[in-house]
């Protein structure tokens, strides 16, 4: 994983522990005091939210445990490895697109980080500036040539 990355699940865990739990918390409590549970919708949805954020916190909490964060700004050459931002431009369409490759858990691709995990990751890893990578897509076979392979 990518330090942003870990950034981004350690703002999530906080923000889970500082503001959703304390909130469940006061919607169960606010709920029974309403009365009769067994027929208590706002409790028995409040009662499933809580689940919900202490699984996600669980979660997050043994993720944290066990990732290894690589520095990229240490990587360097001109092969793509994870961490590398990678300017492609598709060979039939001529559109030009730059994506980072990173962990499954920071994948975002509105934002461009593409998730190792993904067919064209896949594809790119190893290859060089000047390749041409064939990737299997759902609307069928793309091909993509590596513009360019930079670590930042």
């Amino acid at each position: 994983m990518t330090a942003m990355g870990l950034t981004r699940l350690q703002d999530e865990l906080k923000r889970l522990k500082a503001e959703e739990r304390p909130s469940v918390i006061r919607a169960i409590a606010e709920a029974r005091a309403h009365g009769d549970l067994s027929e208590n919708a706002e409790y028995h949805a409040a009662k499933e939210r809580q689940a919900m954020v202490e699984a996600r916190i669980a979660e997050l909490e043994d993720k944290l445990s066990r990732i290894e964060v690589i520095d990229i700004s240490k990587l360097s050459g001109t092969d793509v490895k994870f961490g590398a931002t990678v300017k492609l431009i598709d060979e039939e369409t001529e559109e030009e697109t730059v994506y980072q490759i990173v962990g499954a858990e920071e994948s975002d691709i509105k934002s461009k980080l593409l998730s190792i995990d993904a067919p064209l990751a896949r594809a790119l890893i190893g290859k060089a500036q000047g390749e041409t990578v064939e990737v299997r897509t759902p609307k069928g076979h793309r091909s993509y040539e590596i513009i360019e392979v930079s670590y930042k």
